[in-house]
């Protein structure tokens, strides 16, 4: 089996993992017995733990090497699956989530992107990039519909079988833990083409975070990047997977089986949308689309509370999600075309912290807002409104960066 074909499997058990966990991650603790503000703080500590643990990992990988810190993130995302299907204690709940791996958006989190990304990279030319992106991210929207609607199946013929609600969402979790023993045994089987093609010396280097987070050249603009993208994640915090299905629940009495159903379709839509995008990108490159892409998709985001019935409402967010990715792999992409091979971890890595970090800020202020009826469709706007700013701070800031055309 090849690596690239390895690193596909990869994304995609993962990322049904995820999906499988986030249509129920609010609800188990919810009926665990944790309060609105207490899931919103840990959520928050969950994407705060993440960014910590992913910021030392994915910045060492290309010195390390990327199979060892691949397999390291897979043991941290077994380990915090056990530990949330052990105990319904908060601070063991609050401490698994701050060191282990746990998706509540149903999207990444931990090193694993940003080391797969660099590592794909070493595989294609820049022209075909974007291409392979496309279809990377494809399998993980795809996966994530999948085990979104597993996760909703699976718990609601377990609830109509007699199980109790919180043995029916701790089986899910369960399921979340053997996911992550599953990767590893992916990533066991990678060779030696994944690590980084240019072999890196060891140089001082003026400022004082470059030998931690790896980067040297690059590093001026992967600052800009990671401050623009942590934006975008912040807003996308407000509305993570885990907390929309508890929102259509709350609000329509939505049945677990059903919020699968609706998370099935949102992420295979997204990940069509996501494939879409390569042959736009070759058309109006990749930072048009990126933007253009961007903003219609989070006025849509905005529509979704104001919906006075279940069908308007789900229609609003799958219309949503049919451009909603779009651009993820053009970022990827170009992300990836900035930077030289041997910082490429470094960049991805930084760049998905920081996205990690600006999503971990708004759990905790959107979960106040969910437990208010009369507040709960705040999140939504926020979540659109600051998402357009970013768009429109992104085209400004790199409008006349001209990408180089090989590498």
């Amino acid at each position: 089996m090849s690596d690239t074909t390895l690193l596909f499997a990869s994304r995609g058990l993962r990322l049904c993992a995820y999906g499988f966990l986030s249509v129920v991650l609010v609800l188990y603790l919810a009926a665990a017995g944790l309060r609105e503000s207490q899931i919103g703080l840990l959520l928050t500590l969950t994407l705060i733990g993440d960014t910590a643990l992913s910021l030392w990992i994915t910045t060492r990988a290309d010195r390390v090497g990327r199979r060892r810190m691949l397999l390291a993130g897979s043991a941290l995302m077994a380990a915090a699956g056990v530990v949330f299907a052990l105990t319904r204690s908060f601070l063991p709940l609050l401490l698994a989530a701050t060191i282990g791996v746990i998706s509540p958006s149903g999207n990444e989190v931990g090193p694993f992107l940003a080391i797969e990304q660099a590592a794909l990279a070493e595989q294609a030319p820049v022209r075909r990039r974007t291409s392979l992106f496309a279809w990377y991210n494809l399998t993980g929207s795809f996966a994530t519909a999948f085990g979104s609607l597993a996760a909703g199946g699976l718990a609601q013929a377990l609830l109509a079988h007699g199980f109790t609600a919180l043995a029916a969402y701790r089986a899910v979790v369960v399921g979340y833990a053997v996911a992550g023993v599953a990767m590893a045994l992916l990533f066991a089987r990678l060779s030696a083409a994944v690590e980084p093609s240019v072999v890196r010396r060891a140089a001082p280097a003026p400022a004082l975070l470059a030998p931690a987070l790896g980067l040297e050249r690059s590093r001026g603009v992967v600052f800009k990047l990671a401050g623009l993208f942590s934006l975008d994640a912040f807003a996308g915090g407000f509305v993570v997977q885990a907390f929309v299905a508890y929102w259509f629940h709350a609000r329509f009495s939505v049945a677990p089986a059903t919020l699968g159903a609706i998370f099935f379709g949102s992420n295979v839509l997204a990940g069509i949308s996501a494939l879409s995008a390569t042959r736009l990108a070759d058309r109006i490159g990749l930072l048009n689309t990126m933007v253009f892409t961007h903003i219609p998709s989070n006025l849509l985001l905005i529509l979704v509370p104001l919906m006075p019935s279940l069908p308007l409402a789900m229609a609003a967010l799958l219309a949503r999600f049919s451009i909603s990715q779009m651009d993820v792999p053009t970022r990827q992409a170009y992300t990836m075309a900035l930077v030289p091979p041997n910082e490429r971890s470094a960049a991805a890595g930084v760049t998905g912290i920081a996205r990690t970090l600006g999503a971990a800020l708004a759990p905790s202020l959107a979960g106040s807002l969910y437990a208010i009826p009369a507040l709960a469709g705040v999140p939504f706007f926020l979540s659109g409104g600051l998402k357009v700013g970013y768009d429109l701070l992104v085209w400004r800031t790199f409008r006349e960066v001209r990408l180089p055309e090989a590498d």
